[in-house]
């Protein structure tokens, strides 16, 4: 593993991660000032290796670096830089400061790679922000909607287009553009579970990612009532009738396990905390999120119904009524084998065998594979979980992926293609 490496991937971490709200952790929210700094620190590092930097409409940024073949599709390489709040040190910062190692070793070994090479820096992937899946890289890709545009930010109430506007894009012309034409992408990325650390494995290539249904801002209606006056079957418990489908989800979650399906439930938001609820107070509502994930839109639709039934039975039960809001998708996506195969050569011929995994997380790469492009992950070891300060990955690890990637890249010269 070179150290050149590693140290220059070390560096772009800590520049990066010096932008952020006050913690615990590290946010910087979509299309916020800090998101933006943010990406004029990878445009700087970018200049400062001859790579030429241009945006997109929607903020995208692209540093190219020339290949041998102009004529020929370029491979992309990057990942985000928005973060949930209070979220960790590497999801995709990882991916971008890889990408930017990956340029370097290129320019620092005089041999230009077969291709161009695009470091690449999307905008707005993390969707707790606005609801919409992959908001940067499909606007990129002339895939983002007007009313996609309309959606509005969940701490600030203001609209995806304001934000992209205000923070100097051009949102108008994102709904114009005829979007990226079809090439490579690949996106280095910590696996958000610990399949690789308990395996002892550096990295793997991803087949797959998930796709998602979530309804992000449900609520469950009982009635007010003091603690200690109606009777258990007189009490239309919002608590109680949110507690029922949680457990409820989590058998249906079993079952589907138990007949082979993938699937993933996650209730990430549940709110019955506001100054209306009270010690001696029987709630009348409560707030919640459910995220369910599934590798087959088919099982996703199936466990979208058993959802709805659960809830028609818990309000006839509790005498409550669920309001789920407009559920927001993004579809399961297969990622390209072909280039898998390439990365599986280049880290064969560097000692190298990485497994094939599925992803649990969505991730620009699926927006890629989605519009047609050959687009790929690669997958590191992380021992902390993602979307927590404490998310956890060992920059030699990184480093060596650059390593890998860079002799796939380089061997594919004689062919043409990553």
């Amino acid at each position: 593993m070179s150290t050149a490496i590693r140290e220059r991937i070390d560096r772009l971490l800590d520049r990066i991660n010096a932008i952020s709200a006050p913690g615990p952790g590290f946010t910087r929210p979509s299309y916020s000032p800090l998101e933006s700094q943010a990406h004029r620190v990878v445009a700087q590092e970018a200049e400062a290796l001859g790579l030429t930097v241009t945006r997109d409409a929607a903020l995208n940024l692209f540093a190219r670096l020339p290949g041998r073949d102009r004529s020929a599709p370029a491979i992309y390489c990057g990942s985000h830089l928005d973060t949930v709040a209070m979220g960790g040190a590497y999801d995709g910062q990882a991916g971008v400061t890889g990408a930017l190692a990956l340029a370097a070793a290129f320019v620092e070994s005089g041999e230009p790679p077969p291709v161009d090479l695009m470091v690449t820096v999307t905008r707005a992937e993390e969707s707790v922000w606005f609801p919409v899946s992959y908001a940067g890289a499909r606007a990129a890709l002339g895939r983002l909607t007007a009313p996609e545009l309309q959606a509005r930010r969940s701490d600030t109430g203001r609209t995806l287009y304001d934000h992209i506007r205000e923070e100097g894009g051009r949102p108008d012309d994102i709904l114009t553009a005829a979007g990226l034409a079809a090439a490579r992408f690949i996106e280095l990325h910590i696996e958000q579970g610990t399949v690789l650390h308990h395996a002892g494995e550096p990295f793997a290539i991803v087949s797959g990612v998930r796709g998602g249904l979530r309804y992000r801002q449900a609520r469950v209606n009982g009635t007010w009532a003091h603690s200690g006056g109606p009777a258990r079957g007189e009490r239309a418990d919002a608590v109680f009738a949110l507690a029922d489908l949680v457990m409820a989800m989590d058998r249906r979650w079993e079952e589907a396990l138990a007949r082979g399906q993938d699937l993933a439930v996650t209730f990430g938001r549940v709110d019955a905390a506001s100054g209306e609820h009270a010690f001696a107070k029987v709630p009348g509502w409560a707030d919640f999120c459910i995220d369910l994930r599934s590798d087959a839109a088919a099982v996703l639709h199936e466990v979208d119904g058993l959802f709805k039934a659960e809830i028609e039975r818990i309000e006839t039960a509790r005498g409550v009524r669920f309001e789920l809001g407009a559920p927001s998708q993004s579809q399961p996506m297969a990622l390209s084998i072909a280039l898998g195969d390439r990365i599986a050569q280049g880290a064969a011929g560097l000692g190298h065998s990485p497994r094939r995994m599925l992803s649990g997380g969505g991730h620009d790469a699926a927006a890629f594979a989605q519009a047609g492009w050959e687009s790929v992950m690669v997958f590191l070891r992380n021992w902390n979980g993602s979307h927590n300060p404490d998310e956890a990955m060992d920059t030699a690890d990184l480093a060596t992926a650059v390593e890998v990637l860079h002799a796939a890249i380089r061997g594919s010269g004689q062919e043409g293609a990553a």
